[in-house]
């Protein structure tokens, strides 16, 4: 059987998989953001500050560039990150003219606090399922991993 509306042979309709992904990822986004909330820093300083915990220090235009924001935007992002002690600023090692912005002790504990939250959501929710569901969902974690490396 061939799908006509991908053009790709097999019996699943991968336009109606991508839809579905899209979906289902737009709620999961929405349903932690509640999560987010709680830790009282707004959406963009937390995306920012999670770029520097979870991948290191970076200048501002790097994190603007991963952010897909401003440099100016990005700059008062990373002012309101040091005025509430998340980051800092310091020189960089290998070029005199720009700065590094690292996440301070406080940024990263705030940070594993949140990953800890929406972790223990998600747990919540999938204790709930069937054990031979909760299993397919593991399975699918592992699939859907490869699909967002692709992206």
């Amino acid at each position: 059987m061939t799908d006509e509306s991908s053009g790709t042979g097999g019996d699943v309709g991968l336009d109606e998989v991508a839809t579905g992904l899209n979906r289902v990822a737009v709620h999961l986004v929405r349903g932690l953001h509640e999560v987010d909330r709680s830790l009282g820093v707004p959406p963009g300083r937390l995306s920012a500050l999670s770029v520097l915990v979870f991948g290191g220090p970076r200048t501002v235009g790097a994190l603007a560039e991963i952010e897909q924001v401003t440099s100016p935007t990005m700059t008062q992002i990373v002012a309101g990150l040091e005025r509430t002690g998340l980051a800092e600023r310091a020189p960089h090692p290998e070029d005199r003219r720009a700065t590094l912005v690292s996440a301070t002790d406080e940024g990263r504990r705030l940070m594993l606090a949140g990953r800890d939250a929406r972790v223990a959501h998600l747990g919540g929710v999938l204790e709930r399922l069937a054990p031979n569901e909760a299993a397919v969902v593991a399975e699918a974690v592992g699939l859907l991993e490869r699909v967002a490396s692709e992206l």
